[in-house]
């Protein structure tokens, strides 16, 4: 959420199918519900224009890495995100966060990175029924990021526990943070 530039991975780019790569503004320099609003105004695009690309509005699937699976994951969960543009968050196909933070995002409010926390900006607080399928991915949890395996996990079980029955963990034996 503080830095880099979006991209589509090569090899999604001659599969048959509409990929959008987008940006969002940055902390510090705009608050977390900034970044957000324009991860769900992208999605709301997506929702609105997908068909003039030969998309399908009723197979939108939501993916990033890192923060964009953070945001992936916020998108999908909180739906007051989507309703600000008219789209109800249970519309989208399927949420694929690889490597998502899904409590607090550290990096927001001077959070210390080993300090967990789950407020309203964590997806875990958002646990539901309801919710589109969830696929969950992380790296190796002894060479992820600040516990991600683990909180992966405990997300995947507490959906479990609220019955959502499309809830899935990988993970990605031997693979770090970046590589994964």
């Amino acid at each position: 959420l503080t830095q880099g530039n979006k991209s589509i991975p090569g090899r999604l780019k001659k599969n048959g199918m509409v990929v959008i790569a987008v940006n969002y503004r940055l902390l510090p320099k705009v608050a977390i519900s900034e970044c957000l609003d324009d991860a769900a105004a992208s999605v709301a695009w997506a929702f609105r224009e997908v068909e003039k690309y030969g998309g399908d509005k009723n197979k939108i699937f939501i993916s990033g890495h890192s923060a964009g699976g953070y945001l992936t994951a916020m998108v999908g969960l909180d739906k007051r995100w989507l309703k600000k543009y008219d789209i109800d968050a249970d519309s989208i196909a399927g949420l694929i966060p690889f490597s998502g933070q899904v409590i607090s995002h550290r990096k927001m409010n001077g959070i210390d990175n080993l300090q967990p926390t789950v407020d309203e900006f964590a997806p875990l607080f958002h646990v539901r029924k309801d919710a589109p399928p969830l696929v969950l991915i992380t790296g190796d949890r002894e060479l992820e990021l600040f516990g991600r395996y683990e909180e992966n996990a405990y997300m995947w079980r507490m959906m479990k526990l609220v019955g959502h029955k499309e809830t899935f963990l990988y993970e990605i034996g031997g693979h770090g943070h970046g590589p994964m």
